[in-house]
């Protein structure tokens, strides 16, 4: 039989080990409430490592990987599971010296859109581990080839007008005793020197417009009075090559810009219609809302441009025919100057062009908000202007979020 007694000390070792869970269980509790929520630093240090936008590999003192994130792959330093031998070798040398250690990591041939430029840096950790953090500079060194490329072409741009300037200088003193040949070659000094005038003004304007000065304020301006004063400036270059230049009916349509620009936007886009397209051949301008942007197309039955050179004709000096450019005395700036027009007004300038057919070009500008446009402004554009086809719908290829590297045509 149990006695009172053994009874009595079970209860008790009951209560005992019901307190004691009940105690054990409220700390855990307490415990659990007083640490934070969220994610550890070990995790954060994980995601900040996969996040980076540079590459980063951990080495071991046998040169194996240990740590890497997707970055890695991208830039070419990590290669079928191992890092790039380059950084290898490198990290030897760390871990003996101790010293951290730049390295090139660039690719050892360009394929594709992969990265051109990289460049490493490899650090010690301690215990024989390294790290290797490589970034990518391919955008530095491509706006560096831009610059010297610009360089160059503006240094022989240049020099041709000057050289020729010169070199009539001195037959016109030669022939001081001849009046004919005296105005013969006057006029062609007039005519390289006005061309050496034009070069350097679209060289100051295309400056203005890439951010080297303010550009103005943007006011309301009406799109029907840039179609007449552009019209104004291409007369006299359209009547010289026989080749008239209609319009659709006025618009009506408000702009937010700066008028002077946009008419040398669209006078450059006339110019270049013009110069590219055979005499007697028609050049129209249209004009139409759509999508809250209003859209200026200049449309020829010109020469066209191949579809390989459509993206190139936005380059600084680039010329789709060079022939024809030298002929009409071209400087190459003219359609760098459209395409960073556009940009600067938050729109973008489109081309659709097949050879032998003739080309559009398209002005794309935000209209100006809180103006509602006459009906006449959201229909199809008129006849006068070639009916476009599915396959005549502008392709874009240029937005005002492209870096401003080169651009030109005219």
């Amino acid at each position: 039989m149990t006695t009172p007694v053994a009874l009595a000390l079970a209860v008790g070792g009951l209560i005992v080990g019901v307190v004691l869970g009940f105690l054990i269980a409220r700390g855990r509790a307490r415990r659990e409430e007083r640490r934070p929520t969220g994610p550890t630093v070990a995790e954060l240090l994980e995601r900040l490592v996969r996040s980076s936008n540079n590459g980063v590999v951990v080495l071991n003192k046998f040169g194996d990987m240990v740590l890497h994130n997707p970055r890695a792959f991208e830039l070419g330093l990590v290669k079928v599971n191992q890092a790039d031998p380059r950084a290898r070798k490198a990290a030897e040398q760390v871990v003996e010296t101790e010293e951290p250690v730049e390295i090139d990591l660039s690719p050892l041939e360009a394929r594709g859109r992969q990265p051109e430029a990289v460049l490493g840096e490899v650090r010690p950790l301690g215990d024989g581990f390294t790290v290797v953090e490589a970034v990518d500079h391919s955008e530095a060194a491509r706006l560096e080839a831009v610059r010297r490329d610009f360089v160059a072409n503006v240094s022989h741009e240049l020099k041709t007008p000057v050289g020729a300037i010169a070199l009539l200088t001195e037959a016109v003193l030669d022939a001081a005793d001849d009046e004919a040949e005296v105005r013969r070659f006057g006029g062609k000094i007039l005519r390289e020197s006005t061309r050496l005038g034009q070069l350097v003004t679209e060289l100051i304007a295309l400056s203005r417009l890439q951010g080297a000065e303010r550009l103005p304020d943007l006011n309301v301006v009406e799109v029907d009075a840039v179609v007449r004063e552009a019209l104004g400036r291409t007369t006299l270059s359209a009547e010289s090559a026989q080749i008239t230049i209609t319009t659709d009916a006025a618009s009506g349509l408000l702009i937010e810009g700066d008028r002077t620009l946009m008419v040398t936007a669209l006078s450059n886009l006339l110019e270049n219609a013009v110069a590219y397209s055979q005499p007697g051949s028609p050049v129209s301008i249209s004009r139409r809302l759509v999508d809250g942007k209003v859209e200026i197309a200049v449309t020829d039955r010109g020469i066209g441009i191949a579809e390989d050179e459509q993206q190139r004709v936005f380059e600084r000096f680039y010329r789709a025919d060079k022939a024809r450019s030298r002929a009409t005395g071209g400087t190459g700036l003219g359609l760098a100057i459209v395409k960073h027009v556009a940009a600067n007004h938050g729109g973008s300038v489109g081309l659709w062009s097949r050879p032998g057919t003739g080309s559009t070009f398209t002005l794309r500008i935000p209209a100006h908000i809180g103006a509602e446009p006459p009906a006449a402004a959201k229909q199809t554009p008129p006849a006068s202007r070639p009916e476009k086809t599915p396959e005549r719908t502008p392709r874009l290829v240029a937005t005002g979020q492209e870096s401003p590297d080169h651009g030109g045509n005219l």
